[in-house]
């Protein structure tokens, strides 16, 4: 199933025929990004590449220094480590991640919950794996220390409020908020023509030199059987992020546990979505979403979807055979067919 590209601006100006396609890549969030792009016209390769090498790195080292939770010296790791009852102002990037997140867990009732950070650490999905499931009390004692509501921001000051025992995990919306600083860092060097990811979050404007998309395929569930619908996506001013079970779990009795925690219950989700995956114009907002539709399962997260007119596609494992697929567009993806 192709669905037609949106023309941009940069689409519709093209890049001069036969211009090459030149590749970066490197390594940030513990996965690999990479980068496709067109140069601007007179542009020389020997010089530019390199300097956006150095300036996409800096970008995504500072997305690290700021909300990584594996960095103890991470500005998020001190936030958390902070007595109860303390002010801290944060920069104005984690601000704005986290203010968003905030956002989505009002809308969400707390289905998406950053604040969820203990729970991740009880479950073994932090810094520190975990030999074992946590029992009851263990969950129970988590739950207590998790609540977005809990948090307080001051938009005057940029500012959060710990609580008290409050850990922050921002896991699944930073790696598409550090997508949308290599665009930054791109757009702010006339890069019109790219397309960008972190660890298969993707970001694409404009189009290659020949005038074709940057073509991507939804993520497919690698350990589905049988033939499934193809789902091309051409990103133009488009962004793309997919949460699945496969991306990492553990395996615990007769349970797979995926690393996607309904922040609610403290709980794993049982079943889980095999994946879903979500296309909007901010790659941030996309990886959030793909998150809170995951924690809200198909019949809820269709209906916030459909509510919001987000582009989605849910798929489902059957309760019978878990390598058989049931795939669910929103309306919203469908519409981008016609």
């Amino acid at each position: 199933m192709l669905i037609p590209r949106q023309f941009s601006a940069a689409t519709e100006a093209g890049p001069q025929a036969g211009t090459a396609v030149h590749s970066l890549q490197g390594r940030t969030m513990g996965t690999a990004w990479s980068l496709r792009c067109v140069l601007p016209a007179g542009a020389d390769p020997a010089a530019a590449m390199p300097l956006l090498q150095a300036a996409i790195q800096a970008a995504l080292d500072r997305v690290v220094a700021q909300m990584s939770h594996w960095d103890p010296a991470s500005e998020l790791s001190r936030f958390n480590a902070a007595p109860a009852g303390s002010w801290h102002r944060l920069s104005d990037d984690f601000y704005s991640v986290l203010d968003a997140a905030q956002r989505l867990a009002q809308q969400t009732d707390g289905a998406y919950d950053v604040t969820a950070g203990a729970l991740v650490n009880a479950w073994g999905f932090g810094p520190l794996p975990a030999s074992r499931s946590p029992d009851d009390a263990e969950v129970r004692a988590a739950l207590q220390t998790v609540g977005w509501q809990r948090l307080q921001l001051d938009a005057a000051n940029r500012s959060a409020r710990q609580p008290g025992g409050l850990l922050l995990d921002l896991s699944s919306i930073a790696k598409g908020f550090g997508v949308d600083r290599m665009a930054a860092v791109l757009d702010r060097a006339g890069v019109l023509h790219y397309i960008c990811e972190i660890g298969g979050e993707l970001r694409g404007q404009g189009c290659k030199p020949d005038g074709s998309p940057w073509w991507v395929e939804l993520e497919a569930v690698p350990d589905a059987r049988g033939p499934l619908q193809r789902w091309l996506l051409a990103l133009d001013e488009l962004s793309v992020a997919t949460s699945g079970d496969y991306l990492r779990y553990y395996e615990r009795g007769a349970h797979r546990d995926a690393h996607t925690l309904d922040p609610r219950s403290g709980r794993p989700l049982r079943p889980a979505p095999a994946s879903v995956s979500v296309i909007h114009r901010d790659c941030m907002q996309a990886d959030a979403l793909a998150t809170a539709l995951t924690v809200l399962g198909l019949q809820d997260g269709m209906a916030y979807a459909e509510r919001h007119q987000i582009a989605a596609l849910f798929q489902i494992r059957r309760r019978d055979d878990s390598a058989l697929i049931d795939q669910h567009p929103s309306s919203a993806l469908l519409a981008m067919l016609d």
